[in-house]
């Protein structure tokens, strides 16, 4: 594969790089590209991983940027052009699937990255073309369907096992194999799992020369996890948001924390600031300021748990069980049509927490559809005691009531008790009053906020929750 880029397209492709970084949710601006451009002309093209680590160091200004900065770097400075070496011995050799997944187990068995991304390359070569010999693109989702690198998980421990066979026999042999296999299997599987993504970056490097590198970074590049929207994410897209709340909650923490350090001061004692005034004739040099108790402010979540809003009321419900040392009190309650607390749960954590909340706590009545009004009429019957002056309400759903009766009077109840309350919709704002939605109806009587992605979520704990 050819490795070094014309020198005359580098500045343009530069420029293009950030603005796909930027595309994806990572902030770099001119400053930025300015940085990049000076990391380019002091490092040079000849050494892809330096100059790999230089531009991260120029780009990469925030936490869970890197796997997007690393993507897109991979497309716009390739490791290569065209079909690899490995491509060509495997054509020259007749390499067939069930040979490939011969050597694949053995790869996979010696954990050997190199073996595995040359295999990598040969397998998007001879089963991910789409088209007329790839005139289409290539595709990982069609490489790995075919050739099921899980399913080598057996064979690769097998060839572990006779390939590390120590002297001895019977049942005691037996049992080390099996023990070995345990430690084994975890290894293997990563094998398999870093086999995958070569696949998955080969496939986009690729398409990226028939297709062009903005078209693959704009639908084959994931976004910034803090850009992820709510109700759009995969399986595997909320189970990578939720690794990020304790991260995340320690940054809202101190910020949290800074703006009640910020609001301790209060207001001129005027009484004070006359008396010191004696002193300078009557004229307030050193004004006297009230010194109000610092008081923490209790919280309770209403969560609609029901459907793709769900991920979105998840997410949350950890979020604020880690910053709970923010907050005198915190009470979580979770509906679809039935109000119930939940706040025991969410205190033990744990993964499947939506599953745990359906599956132990009522919140459900006769049917399964979502029904705010019935939810906001079983709190103020139930539980309306749990808010007061000192409290905060967050309300977290899509407003999608299924043209049942939307109840505005119960939330009207809630909010006249409360300090604050705020809705926080997981929707965005163009959609609000479109189809069963009745978010602008609820938005007359509380504050609505689009809260689609992380991103915006945090803004809002920092600058809108009371401190």
């Amino acid at each position: 594969m050819s490795t070094s880029p014309d020198a005359e397209s580098v500045p343009r492709r530069l420029v293009a790089f950030v603005e796909a970084l930027r595309a994806k949710g990572v902030p770099a601006g001119p400053s930025e590209t300015v940085d990049a451009a000076a990391v380019v002309r002091v490092l040079g093209m000849h050494d892809r991983g330096l100059l790999r680590e230089g531009l991260a160091a120029a780009l990469v200004r925030r936490g869970g940027q890197r796997d997007v900065f690393d993507t897109v770097f991979d497309l716009y400075f390739p490791a290569g052009v065209g079909a690899g070496e490995a491509v060509r011995e495997a054509q020259e050799e007749g390499l067939d699937l069930a040979r490939l997944r011969d050597r694949l187990a053995e790869a996979l068995a010696d954990g050997d990255g190199a073996a595995l991304d040359r295999l990598a390359q040969v397998a998007v070569d001879l089963l991910g073309g789409v088209g007329d010999q790839g005139s289409g693109g290539w595709s990982a989702y069609q490489t790995l369907d075919r050739l099921a690198p899980q399913t080598l998980v057996a064979r690769a421990l097998q060839l572990r096992g006779s390939g590390g066979a120590s002297a001895g026999a019977g049942t005691g042999q037996a049992s080390t194999s099996g023990f070995t296999s345990r430690l084994d299997r975890p290894e293997v599987r990563e094998a398999v799992e870093l086999f995958r993504g070569r696949v998955q970056a080969e496939a986009r490097r690729r398409t990226a020369e028939v297709r062009g590198r903005e078209v693959v970074a704009k639908h084959a590049v994931q976004r910034n996890s803090d850009q992820v929207d709510f109700l759009a994410a995969n399986h595997e897209q909320l189970r990578r948001l939720r690794l990020t709340v304790r991260p995340l909650s320690r940054k809202l923490a101190t910020r949290l924390a800074s703006r009640r350090r910020a609001a301790r001061r209060g207001r001129i004692d005027v009484r004070r600031t006359l008396r010191r005034a004696a002193s300078t004739g009557g004229v307030p040099v050193k004004p006297a300021w009230q010194r109000p108790r610092p008081t923490r402010p209790e919280l309770v979540l209403l969560c609609d748990v029901s459907g793709s809003v769900a991920g979105f009321s998840e997410f949350t419900m950890l979020l604020v069980q880690a910053l709970s040392d923010q907050f005198s009190k915190i009470r979580v309650f979770a509906f679809v049509n039935a109000m119930a607390e939940v706040t025991d749960l969410v205190k033990a954590g744990g993964d499947d927490l939506t599953d745990r909340i359906r599956a132990e706590a009522r919140v459900t009545k006769w049917h399964t559809s979502s029904d705010y009004g019935e939810a906001f009429a079983d709190f103020v019957a139930d539980h309306l005691d749990a808010v007061g002056p000192r409290t905060a309400v967050l309300v977290l759903g899509d407003a999608r009531n299924n043209n049942l009766d939307p109840n505005l009077e119960a939330l009207h109840q809630v909010a006249q008790r409360s300090r604050r309350t705020f809705w926080l919709n997981p929707e965005a704002a163009g959609r609000w009053g479109l189809g069963d939605s009745v978010a602008l109806e609820y938005a007359d009587v509380v504050p609505m906020h689009e809260c689609c992605n992380v991103d915006q979520l945090s803004r809002f704990v920092t600058r809108l929750l009371p401190a």
